[in-house]
């Protein structure tokens, strides 16, 4: 069989295979932006299946499956090199010469498998098609580098593990937020989100078995997307760092003490080396920094990071006093659920704390506490009093605290508190935030 035929029957194959079960995203991928479209994130957070999913908006409209190419570089039967990428436009065109490929959408997964794809999607944005859509892994291809690669012709969108209205969608379709007999089948809802994740693959497996893929998960990410990228040497090292990274979530990361740790230990590791490797796991999604707020965005960039692993269940099932602290598992899903709906969130903490303040074109536009428990007045008191500070200090009339399962209306120092819980802010009430 000739490169070309191998290629016309992975071409029809793609074309005429029935799509598996696909969830619906939250992310709004345009499918006629005249932009080459990228697709970014944590490895299994469902790349693949957001392409497919965009396969399928395009049928359901009535386009013709040979109007849609699609090709997966992972697949071992496509052995292509740079000067040999042009085949694919070949192998299409002899299938389908009637067609007019600008008006055709073209799908590639896995791209960075062939050096010099670059030069050939770029070709073939300018000369063919506007309609192409690719991802990469991060194990060999970051967003950033696509955006670089690409200079300007693209648009990338995150892909993050599901979020809580995407969870809800899957395991309990046709609840509504809206519906008081719904309230407590949410509310349980929540609590098993919290504890195993987002990831696609592990939503509907048995906890034992779910564990077992998320620590593959995390070792995979260590050895492939740190160790065999960036060329890292110490590889145990490394993996003692990504877990106290992890196993720090909810907190303030402190490289000090790390150093400290690993020195005490007898292991020499400079500090250079463990900011680089702080901004290596921060590169490929496994955890997320979140700075300290100052209206100087270079102070801000220098403060001290809070850190969130990007998954409460690949937390919990890494580190077991992050699996049995459900107000670090609570806090950690809450900044998620921002940053997955694109939100730019800090902390403030100025002789008080705040947890999140989300600012919009540089502005504060919120202020919100989290709070496992509020029962006990002390509690309750030192977190309205962070909450009060912080709205005072950006002129803000009203501030949330996000609970488990309190729910109150409170007025302090002139600023209007909702106590809500996280169920029902991340499903209602947040998605007007």
């Amino acid at each position: 069989m000739t490169r070309k035929d191998q290629l016309k029957t992975i071409i029809v194959d793609a074309q005429e295979r029935e799509l598996p079960e696909i969830w619906d995203r939250a992310a709004d991928v345009p499918l006629d932006s005249g932009k080459i479209i990228t697709l970014s994130g944590v490895r299994r957070s469902g790349k693949t299946y957001c392409l497919l999913r965009l396969i399928q908006r395009l049928r359901a409209d009535g386009l013709e499956t040979n109007h849609i190419l699609y090709i997966n570089f992972e697949d071992e039967r496509i052995r292509l090199k740079e000067d040999e990428l042009d085949t694919i436009l070949q192998s299409y065109r002899e299938l389908y010469p009637e067609l007019n490929l600008s008006e055709c959408f073209f799908f590639f997964d896995e791209i960075q498998e062939i050096e010099g794809w670059e030069r050939f999607i770029a070709r073939l944005y300018e000369t063919v098609s506007r309609r192409v859509f690719i991802t990469g892994s991060n194990a060999r291809l970051l967003s950033r580098e696509i955006a670089t690669a690409l200079r300007g012709r693209s648009v990338t969108y995150e892909i993050y593990p599901l979020s809580f209205s995407e969870y809800v969608g899957v395991v309990h379709p046709g609840l509504t937020p809206h519906k008081s007999a719904d309230a407590a089948k949410l509310a349980r809802a929540f609590g098993g989100f919290v504890k195993q994740g987002g990831f696609p693959e592990t939503i509907k497996q048995a906890p034992g078995l779910r564990e077992k893929i998320l620590q593959e998960y995390f070792n995979v990410m260590v050895f492939r997307d740190l160790v065999e990228r960036y060329e890292i040497s110490r590889a145990q090292t490394l993996k003692y760092f990504c877990k106290r990274a992890l196993g720090a979530s909810g907190g303030e990361f402190s490289l000090n003490k790390i150093f400290n740790e690993l020195k005490s230990q007898g292991y020499k590791v400079g500090k250079d080396t463990l900011y680089a490797w702080r901004d290596y796991i921060d590169d490929v999604y496994l955890c997320r920094f979140v700075n300290k707020y100052s209206d100087s965005t270079v102070k801000a960039e220098n403060s001290r990071k809070k850190t969130y692993i990007i998954d409460a269940g690949l937390g919990a099932a890494m580190d077991y006093k992050f699996a049995e602290d459900r107000g670090r598992q609570l806090e950690t899903t809450s900044a998620l659920e921002f940053l997955k709906r694109g939100k730019q969130i800090s902390y403030l903490q100025n002789g008080f704390e705040c947890d999140f303040v989300v600012a919009e074109k540089g502005l504060v536009t919120q202020a919100i506490q989290i709070a496992e428990d509020i029962s006990a007045p002390e509690t309750l008191e030192r977190e309205i009093k962070g909450l009060t500070l912080a709205c005072a200090r950006f002129g803000l009339r009203e501030g949330t605290v996000i609970t488990f399962d309190h729910a109150e209306q409170i007025q302090k120092n002139g600023v209007n508190i909702t106590i809500v819980p996280a169920w029902k802010y991340f499903l209602f009430l947040g998605a007007e935030a």
